[in-house]
């Protein structure tokens, strides 16, 4: 298990324990809340945060779900010294109300979402999320259909543009989008080095001095649209709110400016009262219904960089409930 524990080093671990640990170590308030408190961990991975705040919270217990069910098997034996306290769920995270509906437990107190690709993932050459080396053009988390094969392969030159502008936020999104249409033409795409040395001879050399690797973009763009992720996100949030027990706190680790925008407008959103700004008295009904417990994004420090340069980007964000959730009309 240490190997595993070395494969993966969980991001900002401290600063998460930190903003969950308080929900779930207080009392319950919810009567639906029976018995212990409960995290939902929506993209457990390989377990790292689930093992630190299972450790700090020994009454809490888990519901770690994810869509790998490799990453499901290695953390369930990397959490197996809390075999009695958590349950795991191959699903993708935006299923939280249906597996909550399952389990019984339309309430919890706590919410992790670390967004992006695992180390599981980044690390195996066969998943082709890396463009360091040669592999598959596969990129998929779970057990789903597409792979960044058939994108390359079978969307127009219009598609290809709009996901890598969208997704990768990719200046020459116009230009790689018409070089592969013209060599897929030739050959079908099946491998990432011929991706990537397309790319090479697409992207200007000048833009690698502020924007770092050719394929860094398309790839993200790709695995994006593979995994529906920035959809996936979007249905998330309001599910995992409309979860949260009153007082019970939701974290948010991203890895790019897409996923934090979305997360800092959803969380933004339920942190503001719904009342006109001319009425001297908010109404209960209107009154905000989170607490954002973060002052901007968290950043990671320069010393966890240098210990996990993956960490780099990453953007944390937290809210708890401070009130119920309004009823629409």
């Amino acid at each position: 298990m240490s190997g595993l524990a070395e494969l993966h080093l969980p991001v900002m671990l401290a600063e998460v324990v930190a903003l969950l640990a308080p929900a779930l170590e207080a009392p319950l308030t919810d009567p639906v809340g029976e018995g212990s408190s409960v995290l939902v961990d929506c993209t457990l991975g390989l377990g790292g945060h689930a093992h630190a705040l299972l450790a700090a919270c020994p009454e809490a217990q888990l519901i770690g779900l994810d869509r790998d069910p490799q990453a499901l098997a290695l953390a369930r034996e990397r959490l197996a010294e809390f075999a009695d306290r958590i349950t795991l769920v191959e699903a993708v995270y935006d299923e939280l109300p249906a597996v909550l509906a399952r389990l019984g437990r339309p309430t919890v107190q706590g919410i992790l979402l670390d967004l992006g690709v695992s180390s599981l993932q980044i690390d195996d050459p066969e998943r082709g999320f890396a463009y360091a080396q040669d592999a598959p053009l596969d990129m998929r988390m779970g057990s789903q259909k597409l792979t960044a094969a058939q994108v390359l392969n079978t969307y127009s030159r219009a598609e290809l543009s709009r996901i890598l502008r969208s997704y990768g936020e990719e200046r020459y999104a116009d230009r790689i989008a018409r070089r592969i249409v013209a060599e897929r033409e030739r050959e079908p795409f099946v491998t990432s080095s011929r991706l990537v040395q397309l790319l090479y001879e697409t992207v200007p050399s000048a833009s690698r001095k502020t924007g770092g690797h050719p394929a860094k973009r398309t790839f993200q763009a790709l695995r994006i649209e593979v995994n529906a992720e920035l959809e996936s996100l979007e249905s998330v949030l309001p599910s995992a709110l409309a979860a949260l027990a009153l007082h019970g706190r939701i974290a948010v680790l991203a890895y790019h400016s897409l996923e934090d925008r979305l997360v800092k407008q959803i969380l933004g959103l339920a942190a503001r009262d719904r009342a006109p700004r001319d009425l001297p008295v908010v109404p209960a009904g209107l009154q905000p219904e989170l607490r954002l417990l973060t002052r901007g994004a968290i950043r990671p420090s320069p010393a966890e960089v240098a210990r996990n340069p993956r960490a780099a980007s990453a953007r944390l964000r937290a809210a708890a409930r401070i009130s119920e959730m309004a009823v629409a009309g």
